[in-house]
């Protein structure tokens, strides 16, 4: 290793050190450990252009670790995305833009937020799956338009996690050849050495799962780890594993290779013998030499050139193929809502009694022929998730321009990998399960609302209406469950007019997830649902003047409001029915709204929805009643279930007026 790589790789330590002293918080032992391995990747493997951090081909990375955020700073830092000197030293501090871990949307250079180990693992794979899909409709002879990896460090951690498994497992299924993982193999966990939980051969799991192995046994021999990535960009058919055997805190007399140095401060004395011990002479904190600058902004002036080659032959391939620079615009930009809403063909007719999961297929259907960029699929349940595009094709190893996608029964990965691909750019997602299921979900589409990524989620079967199957497949709790969670739309639709404005909503959705949340049953038309849906709430079925109840309802209970109401008018009652399709985007609109719907003054209200109450008290009151789920389901004919546990005209009707 020559004088200025070292100097590089140790810029690196030095202020992430320096950082999460100053914080007195943080986690050093990563960006020790891996600076190295960070360092001759980004400097001399990666294609990325600090001055255009959006470049549409350059190679991706991902820190799955990402308590180990200081290292992914660093290196933003001496590369010149943008973070200052002053960003560093207010490392985890209240609005900076060095956050404890990286966040998508915040900090310039990240690409996905990453906290929950094993989650940027599966967003990885995400990204890859993109990347191959996209070069498959885009690339012609001689252009390689879409040609860039997928790189992803990650530890023990990450690899302890189930969802590493989950995703990896069908990374190598699909022949995902540009994926690199770079695995942080220092065998040291919070609580000790990873003997104590953690003996598998993770290399023989890898190769079972398909991937090309590789082993560098000194993490700081950056001649190996160079030649170990080129060895993995030579194999296009397998996606790549690279353990890197390293030290956790390297460079730290007393942490280095111990658990104390992963989530503590180094200590002022231990950061001096760090210090001394590196050879590094300067004692000022935050430090850097110039010839340190000088040397990443000539490396950055050469990324640079890569992107501009990129740019002189992309130019070529749209003059020679003027539709398909028109397709890269249409894939490359937000659909046009204002189109697609007012598009009658998208407004489905209210013709029979039909599930809403199959409104959805048709739905789907009909969206594929207006955004060519529509991929997506299910965990083996599209069959019964109605989630299959006609005449689209499957992607797979052999068939990657195929838009089905078949995660096999892998949730939590499949819920990842929607996000890789929405982070990727270019495409436009769905991803697929029982509601059920969405326990499995949960995780991952937390991160696509933490990450403002409008990832869409097709969950069918959504209430004890599935039956016979029981308990264990009917959804109670998950719907109060995904309402809790901030930014993100939760739709339960009634009918083909609610089940369109859910899909419309969710394809023109720009910062925000949408879980469509469907019946497994028929459903009657409502006569009086509109698209007014799009409001999250409206008045579905009302009275003549100022009602003296109000009943509140989603979904396939909508229905049953509707008769309740025509039954407690035969008794002279004035019954107003609101159908609350999605209760985050009610509250979106404006007070005057909100009130002509739900006016304040009239206190006698039911909330109806064959699933837990927990959540509806801010529509019904102190005063209110509710006709919901407080028990697990059973086994049994829906009909049956929905008699046994009070969802019919006459309890609606007693409760209304016990109220």
């Amino acid at each position: 290793m020559n004088a200025i790589d070292n100097l590089a790789i140790n810029s690196i330590r030095i202020l992430s050190a320096d950082a999460i002293q100053k914080a007195n918080s943080g986690h050093p032992g990563l960006p020790l450990g891996c600076a190295a391995a960070a360092y001759e990747l980004w400097a001399h493997h990666m294609n990325h252009n600090p001055a255009n951090p959006s470049w549409a081909n350059r190679d991706r990375f991902i820190l799955s670790g990402g308590h180990g955020s200081m290292l992914l700073y660093s290196l933003l830092h001496l590369f010149g995305y943008g973070l200052t000197k002053e960003d560093l030293m207010n490392f985890r501090q209240l609005g900076s833009l060095t956050p404890g871990h990286p966040e998508y949307g915040h900090t310039v250079g990240v690409e996905a937020t990453t906290g929950p180990l094993g989650a940027g693992m599966g967003m990885a794979v995400g990204m890859a799956l993109a990347e191959k899909h996209l070069a498959a409709v885009f690339n012609k002879e001689n252009y390689p338009v879409v040609d860039h990896y997928t790189f992803v460090l990650g530890g023990d951690g990450c690899m302890m996690e189930g969802i590493s498994s989950e995703a990896f497992s069908l990374a190598g299924t699909l022949g995902l050849g540009k994926l690199i993982v770079l695995y942080d193999s220092n065998q040291i966990s919070i609580e000790g050495s990873t003997d104590i939980a953690f003996r598998e051969n993770v290399q023989e799991r890898m190769k079972a799962f398909g991937f090309q192995t590789i082993t560098v046994e000194d993490g700081n021999n950056i001649a190996a780890i160079g030649m170990a990535i080129e060895a993995a960009k030579a194999d296009t058919e397998r996606p790549s594993f690279i353990t890197i055997k390293t030290q956790i805190g390297y460079g730290c007399p007393a942490k280095q290779g111990k658990a104390s140095a992963h989530g503590e401060p180094l200590g002022a004395e231990n950061i001096k013998a760090m210090r001394e011990n590196l050879g590094w002479p300067y004692e000022e904190p935050f430090f850097v030499p110039q010839e340190v600058y000088e040397h990443y902004s000539k490396l950055a002036e050469e990324k640079a050139e890569t992107e501009a080659a990129w740019n002189v032959m992309f130019a070529a391939y749209c003059q020679e193929y003027p539709d398909m620079e028109a397709l890269w615009e249409q894939y490359h930009k937000k659909p046009d809502a204002d189109a697609l809403l007012k598009d009658e063909t998208l407004w489905m007719p209210k013709e029979k009694a039909e599930a809403t999961r199959s409104l959805s297929g048709k739905m789907i259907n009909l969206l594929k022929d207006r955004l060519p960029n529509l991929i997506g699929g299910s965990a083996d349940l599209a069959p019964s998730n109605k989630t299959a595009m006609k005449d689209a094709g499957d992607f797979s190893a052999e068939n990657p321009a195929g838009r089905n996608l078949h995660f096999g029964v892998r949730e939590l990965a499949m819920a990842a990998i929607g996000n890789g691909i929405m982070l990727h750019g270019g495409l436009q997602a769905y991803v697929s399960t029982f509601f059920v299921f969405s326990d499995y979900v949960k995780p991952m589409a937390r991160l696509s609302a933490l990450m403002g990524m409008p990832l869409t989620y097709v969950l069918t079967h959504d209430s004890i209406g599935v039956g016979e199957d029981g308990p264990t497949h009917e959804p109670i709790e998950q719907l109060a469950m995904l309402r809790a969670m901030p930014n993100f739309h939760v739709f339960r639709p009634c009918d083909a007019t609610e089940t369109s404005a859910a899909w419309l909503a969710a394809v023109t959705s720009e910062k925000t997830p949408t879980a469509l949340v469907l019946t497994r049953q028929n459903l009657n038309p409502i006569a009086g649902s509109s698209r007014e849906a799009l409001k999250g709430g409206y008045v579905i079925d009302d009275c003549e003047g100022m009602p003296e109840a109000i009943l509140i309802a989603s979904g396939s209970e909508v229905d049953l409001a509707v008769k309740a109401k025509a039954e407690l008018a035969k008794e002279g009652m004035k019954v107003r029915v609101v159908s609350m399709p999605c209760m985050d985007v009610f509250e979106e609109q404006s007070e005057e709204y909100k009130e002509s719907v739900l006016p304040k003054a009239v206190r006698k209200r039911v909330a109806i929805e064959a699933l837990s109450g927990f959540g509806w008290g801010k529509y019904v009151g102190l005063d209110g009643g509710y006709v919901t789920m407080s028990s697990f389901g059973a086994s049994g004919p829906a009909e049956k279930l929905f008699e046994k546990f009070g969802f019919t005209v006459e309890h609606v009707v007693e409760t209304v007026k016990s109220l």
